[in-house]
């Protein structure tokens, strides 16, 4: 009886460490990056979205966000409707914070300012960003 006990208490600690692992990778897309445990990397992060996301604005508007751990500035990479944002990059020693403006000929819709950081191993690179309403 006892080693049953034993057993069931091996078995039920093994599974409950092999689901805890599993439930906790990173999100690729949300500023995460899928398969970069144990890499050795540092993982590229985006953060600090302004305005927050599915705020309304104004066409023409400014946006601006952190990146960490990115591989420098020409590394990070803005679009919007799949058309490449132009931003200014400040480099903040732990940060680069990223500002830019929304296309003024966008108007009465929603969009999302897409964002990629690419870090010094490409598995550890960002890809997010958030939504925005765009109102007159």
């Amino acid at each position: 009886m006892r080693t049953r006990l034993f057993a069931i208490a091996l078995l039920t600690i093994g599974f409950g460490n092999s689901a805890w692992s599993q439930s906790t990778p990173s999100h690729g897309g949300h500023g995460g990056a899928s398969g970069a445990e144990g890499s050795g990397c540092i993982n590229a992060k985006i953060s600090r979205y302004t305005p927050e996301h599915l705020a309304t604005v104004k066409p023409g508007s400014e946006f601006s966000f952190a990146v960490s751990g990115s591989n420098g500035p020409g590394h990070i990479h803005v679009s919007i409707k799949q058309q490449p944002v132009a931003v200014q990059i400040e480099d903040k020693d732990t940060f680069y914070l990223v500002k830019g403006k929304l296309p003024d000929d966008l108007k009465n819709t929603v969009v999302r300012i897409s964002v990629k950081a690419k870090a010094k191993v490409s598995k550890c690179d960002a890809d997010g960003g958030w939504l925005l309403k765009i109102a007159e």
